[in-house]
């Protein structure tokens, strides 16, 4: 198991042209008057700068960090053609320099999350990190958990014992086994991405939701609401950016505002938000000038993490396993029983979820959206399961 962070890291992200760098470098820039010791992360390629004009002064104790993955890739590249150099010089093969290597598609998503995994492990109090548009994100987010998933598929923990026979099976005839750097490799990959893990499903990690609200981009948000829950990431607030005045006397802007503040509350219905876990922004009219300029207050109450509570036992004999998805709809939900796990799909995302012990001793019975109306409960995924005789003592 890998150490905790040092520091909380709060990722802020929103449906494309939401303001999600200005209120990271806000959020940032009131931690930093509170006390705290931030870093602003910001994340490529659409944040090569900050948010600000260059001549804007941060506020003191506000350092930022550029993500760079042309240079991550370059580096990473080149190092591994040194290691390969035996394999590839027997080959014939002709090295790279590194002025011809650019990127490749996946560069930036490891730049981020490397970056991520070593500014948590640093001096900060805080990591405020500026993440690609929402569904990017959330996907994002969910990466080193598909990867170890993906790991442990193509070498199983069964490949322990394979490192302990490989000198008696390597020389019987006919036994191809992998080699030793293969196995070793995949250890280290596998404890840097559960580190990775840890840290964005753990209790010292959470999203800012950033929502210039308007349907279409509150549509977005909601689900992407619904996919953190899916994943097991926390969610701290929302902030509802460039809000206009609802007494505007131009009747133009006066309608466009109450269809925002419409679009904010139907959002906050459908994602089960209480009114403080919501802070409005006003417009201002023109863009921000300095990180101090939107009144963004620091990251509030550190939310708990939420995993898949247990089954319960249901009517009839049947064991019901609720799983929370505020903000999903019943159009966007997708469930299938593979073996011991159970794919779960909420509009763009998807999730293979590992069934409990007690569980894959049965069949799928059936499923049912529980909307959480009239403040009940926050929406779930109510999915029974039978006994399977042949699996019980």
């Amino acid at each position: 198991m890998a150490p905790p962070p040092a520091a909380r890291v709060l990722f802020v992200t929103g449906p494309g042209g939401a303001g999600t760098s200005t209120v990271a470098a806000a959020t940032a820039s009131s931690a930093a008057r509170a006390g705290e010791r931030p870093v602003l992360l910001l994340a490529p390629p659409r944040a090569a700068a900050p948010p600000f004009p260059a001549t804007s002064p941060l506020e003191p104790g506000l350092h930022h960090s550029r993500v760079d993955p042309a240079g991550r890739f370059r580096a990473g590249a080149l190092a591994a053609q040194r290691l390969a150099a035996p394999a590839l010089d027997a080959l014939g093969a002709v090295p790279f320099d590194g002025e011809e290597l650019t990127e490749l598609p996946g560069a930036h998503a490891a730049a981020l999350l490397s970056a991520l995994r070593a500014a948590a492990a640093g001096p900060w109090g805080l990591v405020v990190a500026d993440l690609p548009p929402v569904t990017e994100a959330v996907r994002l987010l969910a990466l080193p958990a598909q990867l170890r998933r993906y790991l442990r598929r193509l070498l199983p923990a069964e490949r322990l014992a394979a490192r302990a026979l490989r000198p008696l099976l390597g020389r019987l005839a006919g036994v191809p086994l992998p080699d030793e750097g293969l196995f070793a490799a995949a250890d280290r990959l596998d404890a840097a991405l559960a580190g990775l893990q840890e840290l964005i499903e753990g209790p010292a990690a959470a999203v800012r939701l950033v929502l210039d609200p308007a349907p279409g981009p509150a549509a977005e948000a909601r689900a992407a609401r619904a996919g953190l829950a899916l994943h097991g990431v926390a969610l701290e607030s929302v902030v509802a950016n460039r809000l206009l005045p609802a007494t505007s006397p131009d009747p133009w802007l006066a309608a466009l505002a109450e269809r925002q503040r419409e679009a904010l509350a139907a959002f906050a219905e459908a994602a089960g938000l209480a009114g403080e876990a919501v802070h409005r922004v006003p417009h201002l009219g023109r863009e921000p000038a300095h990180p101090a300029e939107p009144d963004v207050p620091p990251p509030g109450t550190w939310p708990a993490p939420r995993p898949a509570p247990p089954p319960e036992p249901g009517e009839a004999g049947l064991l019901v396993w609720r799983l929370p998805l505020p903000g999903a709809v019943r159009e966007d939900l997708e469930l299938i029983r593979r073996g011991g796990e159970l794919l779960v799909r909420v509009g763009p995302f998807r999730r293979m979820l590992p069934l409990p012990a007690a569980l894959r001793r049965c069949a799928v019975a059936g499923a049912a959206f529980e909307p959480g109306e009239d403040g009940a409960h926050r929406a779930r995924l109510a999915v029974r399961f039978a006994p399977d005789p042949a699996r019980w003592p």
